[in-house]
């Protein structure tokens, strides 16, 4: 009879060791980082975390935190905070609370990899600190694959291993391969058997590769234009072996669900904003790219104010404005009530209007007084 084992499968997946490293000046100021070593695909988003301390008392100063940022170049010798960099426009958010801070960064790049450094400036003009070494953060182009060595070991209850054999990949003979053990890099979806030099009947191995979660991406059903009460899902996917956890969250928010659906029964203005969603195995974790939902609606008010708001005077300037409340932003037309005439004394009314509805606002009344000479 023959039997056919893995003997050893090495996986050469992305992993990466994420070690703590407490850096720590004199008098109690220190920073510490959550991990030292980051590395995320581009086009996700990643936090780089780290937790401070710092003297309450010190040069005669009773200390207090007036600014905290992250920066990872100088400028006249002076740290540049990364908001201001033109290349992170719109891509970086920070928040601080109880001496713990954070950077996230969203739609990653190639060029954001770099070091990333902590800076903290007190009321003290001596108090400013800088927490070095920092966070070196590495984003690669695209997700990498897993590549699979594996030795598969032919047994026989009753040849010796000296006896030759024979293997098929899916079915077709492998030349020069008659070692009861066959190493090298498989495909997975393939299957893989030996026989006795010979003998008709094979034993069949399979095997299962290990790999963690890709980018997930994310799908908006019904797709197109949002409308205020409807039904909308939003979907996340990832290829994972072992399968992927999913959980949502929405930016600046904690995480809104555990499933791989989020799901509004009817959604509301509350809801617009970006969403994303991780995938996570015992490998990794990976984040999706941002996705907005914009959930629209019509005119949901719509008044009228006049300025200036006291008696008017025939020959002075007055300004009626129009505002309502939609999305998208409404366009406004203009009505004097009853009919066009060439006093300016009267009701006026204004129309809001977008595509999802219209919307009349009440009377603004404008009387004029007429000053006889």
């Amino acid at each position: 009879m023959l039997t056919s084992t893995i003997q050893t499968t090495l996986l050469r997946l992305r992993q990466f060791l994420c070690s703590v490293t407490v850096i720590r000046a004199q008098d109690y100021w220190g920073v510490t980082y959550r991990s030292t070593q980051i590395c995320a695909v581009k086009g996700s988003t990643v936090e780089i975390n780290c937790s401070y301390t710092y003297p309450s008392r010190a040069n005669g100063y009773n200390i207090a935190v007036q600014e905290t940022f992250w920066f990872t170049r100088l400028q006249d010798e002076e740290p540049v905070d990364v908001r201001t960099q033109s290349e992170y426009a719109g891509r970086v958010e920070y928040q601080c609370k109880s001496n713990i801070c954070s950077l996230r960064i969203i739609d990653l790049r190639e060029s954001d990899s770099t070091e990333y450094k902590f800076r903290l400036i007190t009321n003290d003009p001596s108090g400013k600190y800088t927490a070095s070494p920092g966070v070196t953060l590495t984003v690669t182009g695209t997700d990498e694959q897993s590549d699979h060595a594996v030795t598969l070991i032919c047994h026989s209850s009753c040849l010796t291993d000296r006896f030759p054999f024979v293997w098929y990949e899916n079915e077709t003979f492998i030349q020069d391969e008659t070692s009861p053990s066959y190493g090298g890099h498989f495909d997975p979806e393939y299957r893989y058997s030996c026989a006795s030099q010979g003998h008709r009947s094979h034993s069949v191995c399979e095997f299962t590769s290990l790999y963690a979660p890709i980018v997930p991406s994310v799908s908006i059903n019904p797709p197109g234009d949002i409308m205020k009460n409807s039904s909308v899902t939003l979907s996340c996917s990832s290829d994972a072996n072992p399968a992927a956890k999913y959980t949502w969250y929405k930016k600046n928010q904690t995480l809104l669900s555990e499933e791989p659906q989020l799901i509004f029964i009817s959604i509301q203005p509350s809801d617009t904003g970006e969403y994303y969603c991780t995938a996570e195995n015992r490998l990794e974790r990976t984040t999706s790219k941002h996705v907005f939902v914009n959930g629209q609606y019509g005119p949901k008010t719509c008044s009228v104010s006049v300025s200036p708001s006291a008696e008017i005077m025939e020959g002075s300037s007055v300004t009626l404005s129009c505002s309502s409340d939609a999305n998208p932003a409404a366009n406004y037309t203009w009505y004097k009530e009853n009919q066009t005439l060439a006093e300016h004394t009267g009701n006026y009314y204004c129309e809001a209007q977008n595509t999802r509805g219209r919307l009349n606002s009440t009377f603004g009344t404008l009387n004029l007084t007429l000053v006889l000479g």
